[in-house]
């Protein structure tokens, strides 16, 4: 029988294929169907090797190619198929095949659409790379092709101003991000001579090593700091928000900490700033949601709180909980976007939740996947949430750790359960506050299938993650019992806050529809106004008292004094006015020339 190692490398290479396939033959009539069978195609085929996986229980398998010789280093194609790649790549999958779908109907009047989708599969390919990396450099190959992939779907509608905005400043947070990737990429090469990761993670690393990875996991999963460009990344189409937040560019920086977490164990000071970070991260994005009106932007900012909470689990020396919670988080967070984009299409472009109200009416299916989503979300017993949010609240309440770390991450639980009960209370539930002509149409089956698959993922896919993570971990029987429904605890005491707050002051919406006046927007007017501003100005006086107090004195008039001294001297000792000296200057003169002719 082959070994475990071909059998995955095997239906990986053919998935790939299947995936370049409508790349290479391009068949514009048709493009969208073959592009959606083949990751189809490609989900199917990912089965066989986690079905073997979880019969055998193998652990991890790895091959590598030799590419080129440096001389002191060999730089080599490297795979690896391991537990997290063997159950990511079929989640990629699913998820994508769904969005896919979902985008043939969304964007069925974009002239571009088949650029589009040629996108998303680059997309996808960028990230089936990354996790399949058996060493930094094509882990890195992955890392930015999938920021690159988002720079250019998130900018989409490059005719709108806000869009590309959005698109530039995704960029330019990653590349803050990318100085520290590189730098320990460049580290490692000088003094461990290898990139490959059977060989870093069995060596000694430094602590600014470390935070060089963590700079770069913040950058490109969003953590505080780095967390503006994941909420204007909602200027991109509804498909692209769905991916870049459920399976692909905001968990590769989670991803890369969990593949290099052999090194942060060994290291406190890089589990005390992941922690730190993660429970500040999860906090701040989770009141941000509290006060947004835009229905896209309450799902973005929850992203950053639940990716905040997967670096609490890193911080925690847990990185396969920190796993598990990406796994089940990519089902209902694309669910919530496809809805959300539904909704927006259904009810002429109207993206503010207060214009919202009474759409289990209209749209049945679609405000019961949002509640469904937002329930899975909230961590609502045996939804997908659940089974992952539970565990690492309960591995924080039984860890020696920070306390103000571990109180931000229940807040920001508590307000998890409030902003998911104000969006399906504003969107779901009450009177109908849109326009009452409404282009409602959930009937079609590229709307309903993905629909129907995702949700299925959020009910199911927890429990069945949860017999393959954590069967090989103990799970601790003696906490007491408060501690353990600490979390459930929690959020059905917000819950109900939450929906006795909704029906005394969320019934009657404020009559002005002004979002801007609602939005916290300190952190951004810090970064991207007062700060550039105070470097333009300090550069402007710098420039201008070195321009014209140094160098144009120093140049100008001082130099002209200096240089034109020596001679001015000279010639005054000429000047002697004296008659005598003149002729004999001339007669000196005559007899040279004489002489000379």
């Amino acid at each position: 029988m082959p070994s475990f190692y071909t059998i995955a490398f095997v239906t990986t290479v053919s998935s790939i294929m299947l995936i370049i396939f409508p790349l290479i033959n391009f068949k514009p009539k048709v493009f969208h169907l073959t592009t959606k069978n083949a990751v189809k195609m490609a989900f199917f085929m990912s089965i066989p090797p986690l079905i073997l996986f979880m019969s055998q229980e193998q652990m991890n398998s790895s091959a590598n190619m030799k590419w080129f010789d440096l001389g002191l280093i060999n730089l080599s194609f490297s795979t690896q198929f391991d537990v997290y790649s063997i159950i990511f790549l079929p989640i990629a999958f699913l998820v994508t095949w769904s969005i896919l779908e979902f985008s043939i109907w969304y964007m069925q009047i974009d002239p571009n659409i088949e650029q589009f989708f040629k996108y998303l599969l680059i997309f996808l390919l960028a990230m089936i790379t990354l996790v399949c990396a058996g060493n930094l450099l094509v882990l890195f190959a992955g890392w930015e092709g999938v920021g690159i992939m988002s720079f250019l779907l998130i900018g989409w509608y490059h005719a709108r101003s806000d869009a590309a905005t959005a698109a530039l400043q995704a960029v330019l947070y990653n590349r803050l991000g990318d100085i520290g990737f590189l730098l320990t990429f460049c580290w490692l090469m000088k003094n461990a001579q290898s990139i490959e990761f059977s060989h870093i993670l069995s060596s000694q690393s430094s602590t600014m090593l470390l935070i060089g990875f963590i700079t770069a996991a913040a950058s490109k999963s969003a953590q505080f700091g780095f967390h503006p460009w994941l909420a204007s990344a909602m200027e991109g189409p509804t498909p692209v928000s769905a991916l870049l937040h459920s399976s692909t560019m905001v968990v590769a920086g989670i991803f890369l900490l969990i593949r290099v977490h052999p090194l942060l164990s060994h290291n406190s000071t890089a589990l005390t700033i992941c922690l730190c970070l993660g429970a500040l991260s999860t906090f701040f994005a989770a009141s941000y949601a509290l006060t947004q009106n835009d229905i896209k932007k309450i799902i973005a900012y929850s992203t950053s709180s639940q990716l905040g909470l997967m670096m609490v689990a890193i911080g925690l020396n847990l990185p396969y909980l920190a796993f598990f919670h990406i796994s089940t988080h990519a089902f209902f967070k694309a669910m919530l976007f496809l809805c959300s984009g539904l909704i927006i299409h259904s009810i002429n472009d109207e993206q503010d939740i207060r214009k919202m109200g009474g759409l289990q009416h209209a749209l049945p299916m679609t405000t019961t996947c949002l509640s469904i989503g937002s329930l899975a979300l909230m961590g609502t017993p045996f939804l997908a949430g659940f089974y992952s949010k539970d565990a690492i609240i309960e591995a924080a309440s039984t860890s020696h750790i920070n306390s103000m770390a571990l109180l931000m991450t229940l807040v920001a639980t508590a307000f998890t359960a409030v902003y998911s009960v104000r969006l399906i209370y504003f969107t779901s539930m009450m009177h109908a506050r849109m326009s009452p002509v409404l282009l409602c149409d959930e009937n079609n089956s590229q709307v309903l299938n993905p629909l129907t698959r995702l949700a299925t993922g959020t009910i199911a896919a927890g429990l069945l993650i949860s017999n393959i993570m954590l069967s090989d971990h103990p799970i601790t029987h003696s906490m007491p019992t408060y501690m353990k429904l600490t979390a459930l605890i929690i959020t059905i005491a917000a819950f109900t806050v939450a929906y006795d707050l909704a029906k005394i002051f969320w019934t009657n919406p404020a009559v002005s529809h002004g979002t801007k006046k609602y939005d916290p927007l300190f952190f951004s007017q810090i970064i991207h106004r007062l700060l550039p501003n105070a470097a333009l100005n300090l550069a402007w006086h710098l420039i201008t008292h070195l321009l014209e107090s140094v160098l144009m004195k120093k140049f100008g008039p001082t130099h002209i004094e200096t240089s034109q001294l020596l001679p001015i001297k000279t010639a005054q000792l000429t000047q002697t006015a004296q008659i005598k000296a003149y002729l004999s200057v001339l007669f000196i003169t005559i007899v040279c020339v004489a002489l000379t002719l």
